[in-house]
Parts: structure tokens; C-alpha cells; sequence
């Protein structure tokens, strides 16, 4: 998922047949040009990888698409080479970089845990896995690998991955093995990224995780996303809206709020909390009224436009379709209703059902290419809000999944 500078690609040769990619090549170390045996190899967030052989070497193959090839090895610097089917045919020699920073992190960072980073732990699952049904479903096995640490100045939480963190998905029938690049919540927003290598944990699928997983892919951003570049959103039970989103006018400042809080500190012991003020005769009652109205959303959405049409929400360059809109999308999925959990847990107090799912996205940085396989070649061009961020990681189905026609 994350992008990084590629080096010491000397050949390039990968053929294409009837609608697939194949991919060959060796691994080796820049160290002594010494080939790395079980170095993994596959294409992120799919099920199809593999590992090279004593001499390094490997084979891969997977439908046509665009994907990143991840290639890594334990102490070495993980490489990313973007492939898809303009890419012809060859054979690829990859380097791979001993990582000094990274074996130097693991030394200085000695975890302790205690009881602190337990409570961390408990964040980082509910943040990463999701608190949706499937996530209960979710273990992580290899927990320890786990750094965690908090800025208290920013009021964010961080964690560092000794090692890929090995994911068994009850739920969903897959293995996961999840090369933690990035991880942080602040201010409420979750981001992460990292690299997601899936492989079933039995060859044979069984109903449930059958049923499971398209459950995971209906209403999904993967659903939404395969549904607006073939234009059948209506037809696949999306309705997108969009609002604007302005300060709420009815909310003090966080300038004003703060002054209040120190305003009332200094008086604490003189203050009666419970006390009703309809209009404020004191500095003392202006400052309580403030700490009162800062409960208020800081935000307010106003909807304008309904079922915004498909050339507000794409635009093609080079024939390649882009995520392009204005503003925030409500981003409306009627097939299926709200799980319990997000009605009550993550929204923080009983809301009435709608029998819908509801989710908001905004751009980051302007418009994002759109791949067919149903993921945004930047996977971090947007903000997601409501059920989707509720579902998160333990949801997420690898790229190569169709659901059964």
C-alpha cells in the first residue's frame, strides 16, 4: 500500500497470456549478489504469492490488473514494483537492501508489557480490526510483535511491527499475513497502511466463509468502487448524495473553549456545576456556558444535491477512470442493514436503525485513479467516515475475489 522508491531493477520481462499476468524472476541480497531463499513474493492484498527457491528464484501468476508486486525478506528492505497488463513479457532480478534502521528499531525498543500496553493493544485491534461482527472473528496470533507508544502533547497513539502480524480470519477462512508499514490514531481519524499477503486456511471453502465473504463485499468501498466505473450503482443498491460540511455556528471556538477551561481551574472550588444559566451575569457563567456548548458537533453537514450524477463523480484521463468530486460523498448501501454494534458501540449511544449503511468519503489530495480490481491506486486519497470506518480491516476481502454471480 505504501509507495516506496524501487532500486536495482536490472531486467524487466513479464508475458501476458489469455488474460493473465505472469511474473518470474530471482531474488537476491546488494550485499554479495547472493540469492535469498524463502524470500516472499506475492501481490498485495491479494491471494496469490509464493516463495522463491533455494536459488531464489520464483513464479507467480494472476489475472490481468493493476497490482504491486511485494517482495520481502526478514532484515531487508520490503520493495513494491507496480505491474499490470501493458507490462510484457520477462524475466525480473530484484535487489534487496539490508535494513540497518530497521534492526537498530528493534534493539533500542524495548516493550514492556504491562498493563498500559494491554490497553494499547486493546486500541490498535479496535482501530485496525473494526468492531463489526467479522472482527470478533479476527486473532491476531503473534500479538507481542507489537511496539506501542503515545504522545501525550498530541494525543496520538502509534505502533511499530517487529514483524508482519500473522491474522487468522475464523470468519472470513483466510490467513493473513499483514506487513504493518504505518499506524496512528489521532483526533479521532485512524491511518494506516501496510502490505496484506492472503492465503486460505483450507483448500476446500466452506458455506460460511462463502457467505461470510460476500456479506464483507456487498456495500464495501470494493463493491462501491467496481460499481461506479462499470456506472451500476442504482442496480447494486448504492444511492450517493453530497453535502458540504461548515463549522457548526452554534459551537465556540476552540480558542474561546480553551480560555474557559483555564478560566474555570482557577476558580473550581467557587463553582456550582450543576447550576442552571439562562442568561450569563458573570465571567464565571459565560465561561460554564461555553464548557457546556462545547459538547456540540464542531461540525454541521448540509446535504445539496441527491443521486449526484456519474460525471460529478468520474473523470478519465487516458482512458483510466478517476475518483473526482467536490465537497463530501454520502455514500448510501440499502441492500443490507446496520449491524447492532455500530448502532450502539461505535456511534457511542442507541441510534435508530435506518435499515441502511450509511458512509462519507472526501478527497485528500484531489481526484484518485480508479483500478478495476475496486481499490484507488493511492489507497490513501481519502477519508472514510461512518460504516465504513466502523467495518475497517476485518472486512476487507483481497483483490482477486469475485462474488458468485
Amino acid at each position: 500500500m505504501k509507495n516506496l522508491l524501487i532500486t536495482s531493477l536490472f531486467y524487466c520481462f513479464i508475458y501476458s497470456l489469455s488474460a493473465q499476468i505472469k511474473v518470474s524472476g530471482k531474488v537476491i541480497s546488494s550485499e554479495n549478489n547472493e540469492p535469498l531463499s524463502g524470500a516472499s513474493v506475492y501481490f498485495n492484498n491479494t491471494s496469490v504469492g509464493t516463495s522463491t527457491n533455494n536459488d531464489g528464484e520464483f513464479n507467480i501468476n494472476i489475472k490481468n490488473g493493476t497490482y504491486t508486486l511485494i517482495v520481502s525478506f526478514l532484515g531487508h528492505k520490503t520493495k513494491e514494483i507496480k505491474i499490470d497488463k501493458h507490462f510484457s513479457s520477462g524475466y525480473l532480478t530484484i535487489s534487496l537492501t539490508p535494513d540497518n534502521t530497521f534492526l537498530e528499531e528493534v534493539q533500542l525498543k524495548k516493550t514492556k508489557y504491562d498493563n498500559v500496553w494491554k490497553h494499547n493493544l486493546y486500541k490498535f485491534k479496535q482501530a485496525f480490526l473494526g468492531r463489526a461482527n467479522l472482527a470478533k472473528e479476527c486473532v491476531i496470533e503473534n500479538p507481542k510483535v507489537l511496539h506501542f507508544e503515545f504522545n501525550s502533547q498530541t494525543n496520538e497513539l502509534t505502533a511499530f511491527a517487529r514483524a508482519p502480524l500473522k491474522i487468522k480470519h475464523k470468519g472470513l477462512g483466510y490467513l493473513i499475513e499483514y506487513d504493518l508499514a504505518h499506524f496512528s490514531i489521532k483526533n479521532n481519524y485512524t491511518f494506516y497502511s501496510g502490505y496484506s499477503k492472503y492465503s486460505h486456511l483450507k483448500k476446500r471453502i466452506k458455506k460460511k466463509w462463502k457467505r461470510n465473504r460476500l456479506t464483507a463485499y456487498n456495500g464495501s468501498p470494493m463493491h462501491f468502487l467496481r460499481s461506479l466505473i462499470h456506472q451500476n450503482l442504482a442496480q447494486e443498491g448504492f444511492v450517493v448524495n453530497q453535502f458540504k460540511r461548515v463549522l457548526n455556528p452554534d459551537r465556540p471556538t476552540e480558542k474561546q473553549i480553551d480560555r474557559a477551561r483555564k478560566l474555570i481551574r482557577l476558580s473550581a472550588n467557587s463553582i456550582n456545576f450543576s447550576k442552571k444559566i439562562t442568561n450569563p451575569q458573570t465571567v464565571l457563567d459565560s465561561a460554564l456556558v461555553t464548557l457546556r456548548k462545547s459538547s456540540l458537533p464542531k461540525y454541521q453537514d448540509y446535504l445539496y444535491k441527491r443521486n449526484t450524477p456519474y460525471k460529478e463523480l468520474l473523470s478519465y484521463k487516458n482512458n483510466f477512470p478517476f475518483l473526482d468530486f467536490e465537497n463530501h460523498l454520502s455514500i448510501i448501501y440499502k441492500n443490507e442493514k446496520e449491524e447492532l454494534n455500530y448502532l450502539i458501540g461505535f456511534l457511542g449511544k442507541r441510534n435508530k436503525a435506518t435499515g441502511m449503511q450509511t458512509s462519507s468519503i472526501s478527497l485528500i489530495n484531489g481526484k484518485s485513479m480508479i483500478d478495476p480490481t475496486g481499490i484507488l491506486i493511492d489507497p490513501n486519497a481519502i477519508i472514510t467516515e461512518g460504516y465504513w470506518s466502523y467495518e475497517s480491516f476485518a472486512n476487507m476481502l483481497p483483490l482477486d475475489y469475485k462474488p458468485p454471480k
